[in-house]
């Protein structure tokens, strides 16, 4: 196996969203006043990333066993790498990665279960739930498809973090969590769009396929407008400072993804530059919360 296959089954470009999520959580543990050790911190980003690189490569082992990477439109943000279609014999390999990546961050975990004590047991059993049964079971369920990524990568990773690092978790941390909860389940619907039909042929039951393009393009839109008035809200509870305004600096790329995803939502190819804004505004946008709450301004 090459690295350049190694790197398709994690399919690596995306990796970046699990330290974005994470960085949220150090953030909020900062802004307490937690003292950040190097090594907790070391470990946290650590078991993000492994998380990640998890249930990437777990998606892809079983979306090449059911047939579903052979039917999908591959597009940059959608329809699997390719990797296992071109090199079938490397399917057991994905399968290995994404087991040992799994039992990397469950050691991870005991670590930190030996640190704070059983409070953080509940993020840590949530987290490795939606990183193996997401790609066999939640992906067969029209509400678990939409929701598990924000509950994986928001609740269970910024949370995990925050009280991974020692912080105490309040309503805070939770309405932070919740930017990432809807931020990823948008991320994960968009990209359904263009696999709305190979995804039903291979058993799945997604909103999209539920209520269909148009319907869903209206929850992405939704979803967008919950995440950015949940830091409108933070700042009005004065829960955040002014300075995490800055996250809504996305916008400017969320209203234009929103309005070509519900405009366009029938013609995968046009949906592309939404798809592609998208990355950016899950991307960028806890980057930006979490440099506001860490250089609060009041």
């Amino acid at each position: 196996m090459s690295l350049k296959d190694f790197f398709g089954i994690i399919r690596a470009p995306f990796l970046i969203l699990a330290p974005m999520c994470v960085l949220l959580g150090v953030a909020t543990a900062y802004s307490q006043g937690v003292e950040l050790s190097p090594f907790n911190l070391f470990l946290v980003f650590l078991g993000g990333v492994m998380a990640h690189i998890s249930v990437n490569s777990l998606n892809e082992y079983f979306d090449f066993r059911n047939g579903l990477d052979f039917k999908t439109l591959k597009t940059p943000f959608s329809g699997g790498s390719g990797t296992l279609v071109s090199k079938p014999y490397l399917g057991r390999y994905a399968l290995i990665i994404g087991l040992l990546s799994a039992f990397v961050v469950i050691m991870i975990g005991i670590y930190f279960i030996n640190q704070r004590g059983e409070k953080i047991l509940l993020f840590g059993l949530l987290g490795l739930i939606m990183v193996l049964f997401y790609p066999v079971i939640f992906v067969k369920n029209s509400i678990l498809s939409l929701i598990s990524p924000g509950l994986g990568f928001g609740t269970a990773m910024v949370l995990g973090t925050h009280i991974a690092l020692g912080g105490s978790a309040g309503l805070k941390e939770v309405l932070v969590s919740l930017v990432p909860f809807f931020l990823v389940n948008n991320l994960l619907l968009l990209n359904q769009f263009p696999d709305k039909e190979p995804d039903e042929s291979v058993g799945r039951k997604n909103v999209v396929i539920i209520l269909g393009r148009k319907r869903a393009a209206v929850i992405y839109l939704l979803f967008n407008v919950f995440a950015y008035l949940t830091v409108v809200l933070g700042v009005v509870m004065d829960r955040f400072g002014l300075s995490a305004l800055l996250a809504l600096i996305t916008i400017i790329f969320a209203i234009p993804a929103s309005l070509k995803a519900i405009k366009n939502s029938d013609d995968v190819r046009s949906l592309l530059p939404a798809q592609g804004m998208n990355v950016i505004v899950n991307i960028l946008t806890p980057l930006l919360l979490a440099i506001g709450l860490m250089v609060r301004l009041s």
